[in-house]
């Protein structure tokens, strides 16, 4: 070896030389219902990634308003294939993007979702210089977003009501378990585990976990960030997150290990606002102190969103959101543990015959 470099300077300039000659190749895979004006967006997206090794495999899960038409119209832009399904939800519509994939690395994305011209290259420099088998990535709120879309994108982000267990390699929840609207994974990690196990009902969640216990090592990557577009109404968002909470249930199912006391805030908040009024006709000093706390909490998240958002109409609009988080999240948490006291402990949901809510 030649004087003055060492070891790992040389296995360095290896790795950097083996990227230049031999770049990886990602499969970027989008399942789409229902959502072709949201897909052409994400799709001229990846027509300007400044890295050009990759392709893209859409697979329609079942729609009646069919994106065909505008896969078709980045065919001379893109590397890009079409698969229409019968309706079964996300999870395995996933799985037979795996198993069309020509890729040696597999990127899922949501038909919901931007990303940055940087952003292959983002992961591809952070693989080259630190590899791992899985990974997830944060998402976050365009400036073209509404704002209900900024207050909701708060909402869904913030240590206040998710303990940081979303987008946070260190948080409430545990381990980092990368998501399905910014994942990303090796070919053998789909081999390993033989794809996503369910459909729906914290398909992704179960995926990870999966992954993670056969022993391969998962990062967050910062800088590969989305912009993830929310629901544009608060009614909406509600029936969302109460799958949400249905879904966590789902995952104790498969993990109970991995049920944390985080996961069940959003319950204790709700009992708890809704107990503030009784509390009147009981003991009138708890009454009060509820008010003060409640209060307390509700300047704190006025005050974070304004700082993060810049906006007083956001940050307003971010307590409804929150508010709505929490209390969908905790009926959909009580509604499925309550089903679950009663049911066959054997039993298992794939969320195959479930209704995503739109």
């Amino acid at each position: 070896m030649p004087n003055g470099i060492q070891l790992s300077d040389y296995s360095i300039i290896q790795s950097f030389t083996h990227s230049k000659l031999n770049p990886r190749r990602y499969t970027i895979i989008i399942p789409v219902y229902n959502r072709p004006d949201e897909l052409e967006e994400l799709l001229g997206c990846l027509a300007v990634q400044t890295y050009k090794n990759f392709e893209v495999v859409i697979v329609e899960d079942g729609s009646k308003i069919k994106a065909d038409g505008v896969v078709q119209s980045f065919s001379d832009r893109l590397d890009i294939h079409y698969h229409y399904k019968e309706n079964g939800g996300q999870g395995f519509a996933r799985n037979q993007g795996f198993e069309r994939a020509a890729g040696d690395y597999f990127i899922l994305l949501d038909s919901d979702a931007l990303i940055e011209p940087n952003y292959l290259s983002i992961v591809e420099n952070r693989l080259n210089t630190d590899y791992v088998d899985l990974y997830g990535g944060p998402d976050t709120d365009h400036p073209s977003f509404t704002p209900i879309q900024k207050a909701i994108s708060y909402s869904m982000t913030s240590v206040f009501t998710t303990g940081g267990i979303r987008g946070k390699k260190n948080n409430m929840g545990g381990t980092f378990h990368p998501r399905s609207f910014n994942m990303g994974l090796s070919r053998k990690v789909w081999e390993r585990t033989g794809g996503f196990l369910t459909s729906r009902m914290g398909e992704d969640i179960l995926f990870s976990i999966a992954a993670l216990r056969l022993g391969f090592k998962s990062a967050l990557i910062p800088e590969a960030f989305i912009y993830h577009k929310r629901r544009t109404q608060f009614g909406a968002f509600f029936r969302q997150l109460k799958f949400f909470g249905r879904a966590r249930i789902n995952i104790a199912r498969y993990y109970p290990d991995e049920l944390k006391l985080v996961h069940t805030f959003p319950l204790l908040f709700t009992l708890g606002v809704c107990s503030i009024p009784l509390w009147y006709f009981i003991f009138e000093p708890f009454f009060y102190l509820g008010l003060w706390f409640l209060g307390i909490y509700i300047a704190l998240l006025f005050i974070d969103a304004l700082r993060k958002t810049k906006s007083a109409e956001v940050a307003f609009l971010s307590i409804g959101a929150a508010f709505t988080q929490l209390f969908g999240y905790g009926i959909g948490f009580v509604q499925e543990g309550w089903k679950r006291l009663w049911e066959n402990k054997s039993h298992r949901e794939t969320g195959a015959a479930i209704e995503y809510p739109s």
